[in-house]
């Protein structure tokens, strides 16, 4: 329910903060499960938020389990339809719960539905692939033992920065595979490696950095002047606040997609109730606001950056 209500308003908060996000294979907006999504993950809970707005029917995650710990982190994720999956370095008495998290996602499979999986297990803010782990393979080997007929998409995602707002973002998908192109083989142990030998393969050809950005004309760089100046004061004093309790982490995207998500209309209603109580009348104040977000918009599909 709450993943449907926030996610018109995530396509807008996208649109300000990613303004360029190019999905060539916009086909896949339309694909029904049963699904499994298996991406790289150079960017944490910005990867899924992207991925899935893309799609049409809801998407279940697995996430890290150790941004579950905190109650309210625990109650916002898995409304969002995630499911937690812990490491080793977490502590091995978690390491039970993640028989919770694959079941979980065999039976939202049963039901035809959509799974994103990070296969490499851990994010890293680089786009060479890690490594990858056998949560995918276990997921779908035990889908097609019991004669779900589900099908594994890969898929690469990349950005221009990591740190940056105005980063543009390309999501390069391949062929859809069955059983017979992953685990064509007798054994399941050597059915895992080839699994992820071929997953391996094609999400690697798939990974492109976008470094390429139209030069904005001078009339919009001057509409996003006016955006950093408007703007400028309430982005600043957050992304430093978030850059403090990031640093040294691979959060600083994410966090910063998140509280600007829930903190900008908060900004927007405190402005407007500012304006208010000078008795600005109801129409001036309702421009203002709207105009405040469209120069943020303009603020950061003028920036140009490479990589990084």
């Amino acid at each position: 329910m709450i993943y449907q209500i926030l996610k018109p308003f995530i396509h807008v908060a996208l649109a300000i903060f990613c303004p360029q996000i190019i999905l060539p294979n916009q086909s896949i907006a339309k694909l029904r499960g049963p699904l499994l999504i298996t991406a790289n993950h150079p960017n944490s809970f910005l990867d899924a938020i992207i991925i899935a707005s893309f799609f049409d029917k809801p998407i279940h995650f697995l996430a890290r389990g150790d941004a579950f710990h905190k109650p309210w982190h625990n109650f916002l994720l898995r409304t969002l339809h995630m499911f937690p999956v812990y490491r080793l370095r977490e502590g091995k008495e978690y390491l039970g719960l993640n028989a919770a998290a694959f079941e979980n996602s065999r039976r939202v499979l049963s039901q035809n539905g959509i799974v994103l999986i990070f296969i490499e297990g851990i994010c890293v803010n680089k786009h060479e692939l890690q490594p990858f782990k056998k949560g995918a393979a276990r997921i779908a080997a035990t889908c097609w033992k019991e004669g779900i007929p589900l099908r594994v998409l890969p898929l690469a995602i990349g950005y221009s920065s990591f740190n940056e707002m105005g980063k543009s973002v390309l999501i390069q998908t391949g062929a859809l595979l069955n059983q017979t192109d992953l685990m064509p083989l007798e054994e399941e142990a050597k059915n895992f490696v080839y699994f992820n030998q071929v997953l391996f393969q094609k999400i690697a050809a798939l990974i492109i950095v976008p470094v390429f950005k139209p030069a904005p004309s001078l009339f919009k760089q001057f509409l996003g002047k006016i955006g950093t100046i408007l703007n400028g004061p309430f982005y600043t004093l957050l992304s430093r606040f978030v850059y403090r309790k990031t640093k040294n982490t691979v959060f600083y995207d994410s966090v910063l997609f998140g509280l600007l998500f829930f903190c900008y209309p908060i900004y927007l209603l405190t402005l407007g109730l500012l304006l208010s109580f000078f008795s600005v009348p109801f129409f001036t104040t309702t421009l203002i606001l709207f105009l405040h977000t469209l120069f943020a918009y303009f603020a950061t599909s003028t920036k140009r950056h490479t990589s990084s």
